[in-house]
């Protein structure tokens, strides 16, 4: 039996049968991680690649304009960053004493533009934010991800750990069921990828556009037929910081490519 039909299955005697807020811990082995890029078909792996013809390219480019450009009340982000900010990406999430609390990589650009820059925040999901996060990721392209989940980041981090070993939605289905224990199987045409966020944001061919890996989240709460969490939710970024925790070591790819 395809493992499409042995999940469809299973979620919907398990919808009927535990509560949903029922789940095992698993960990993936740290031996065994790999990107999501090692999943890709050959074709989409040489397009990520290629810096000409990868179409994440359109908002690296935005975001080196915005990066240069003075806000209406403020200076520029360049004022302050003339040498950009090379290897920043890779350690986001990270925790934020000033609002004691973790913050993304989106969180910390809202955050230096009201502070520093006299200008509000942009929207989430937003083509600006979207263009300012790739840019700040792609300078980082290629450095290992080095994200600290102790100390005051850990509660935030065993949030995220437990969202996503939790089953929900009405196939009461877990993130772990895809990305741990059934990773590099095939379900409905793809492989199931290990989940990591290392490419975010990434240019999804099923998008046709850049988006952040909270929209990719939004995506996998509705596949499951649960209620998805609004973009910035404090547990969707608990999740990233745990997702960014588990993938240390693996090196950044934005602007990814992702199915």
């Amino acid at each position: 039996m395809r493992l499409g039909a042995l999940l469809a299955s299973a979620a919907l005697i398990g919808a009927c049968s535990q509560p949903a807020e029922e789940h095992n811990a698993i960990e993936l082995d740290p031996e065994s991680i790999v990107s999501g890029s090692r999943f890709l078909t050959a074709e989409t792996q040489a397009l990520q690649a290629d810096d000409f013809a990868n179409p994440g390219f359109l908002w690296v480019d935005r975001g080196e304009a915005l990066f240069s450009e003075p806000t209406e009340n403020g200076s520029a982000c360049v004022a302050c960053h003339e040498k950009g900010l090379p290897g920043v990406a890779a350690t986001y999430p990270a925790f934020d004493t000033e609002t004691n609390s973790v913050l993304n990589l989106e969180g910390r650009i809202n955050q230096c533009r009201v502070k520093n820059q006299n200008a509000p925040e942009l929207a989430y999901e937003s083509d600006p934010l979207l263009s300012l996060t790739a840019y700040v990721a792609y300078q980082s392209r290629g450095a290992l991800v080095s994200v600290d989940s102790s100390g005051p980041s850990r509660e935030t981090y065993e949030t995220g750990r437990q969202y996503f070993q939790t089953r929900r939605g009405q196939f009461n289905l877990s993130c772990q069921q895809c990305h741990t224990e059934n990773w590099g199987k095939r379900l409905r045409g793809d492989t199931l990828s290990q989940g990591h966020g290392n490419g975010f944001p990434a240019y999804r061919l099923e998008w046709q556009s850049m988006g952040s890996l909270h929209r990719r989240l939004r995506d996998c709460d509705t596949g499951v037929r649960a209620e998805p969490l609004p973009y910035g939710d404090p547990l969707y970024i608990a999740v990233e910081l745990y997702l960014a925790a588990r993938s240390n070591e693996l090196p950044l790819e934005s602007p990814a490519i992702r199915r």
